[in-house]
């Protein structure tokens, strides 16, 4: 994969970013476009939901769905010692 730009940029108080304009000049990343943040052990990456894999969507919608159905004060006692 090819690098296109390096940018540096400053996380605030509350967690948040700014995304510079040379970056949201590119296709998917304008006003109130969706993204998604993937998270790697070593990096992170933005992208477009449009150009989400099959398989990441797939892991998208799981995580939804798992958080939805196991994130519970009862799972969490139940989980906690293992």
């Amino acid at each position: 994969m090819e690098i296109k730009e390096i940018k540096t940029i400053t996380i605030t108080e509350k967690g948040q970013i700014a995304i510079p304009k040379i970056i949201r000049r590119l296709e998917g990343f304008k006003e109130g476009s969706k993204i998604s943040l993937i998270v790697f052990e070593d990096k992170i990456e933005l992208r477009p939901i449009n150009q989400i894999t099959e398989g990441l969507s797939r892991a998208l919608v799981s995580e939804n769905v798992f958080a939805r159905d196991w994130n519970s004060k009862e799972d969490e006692k139940a989980w906690k010692d293992l």
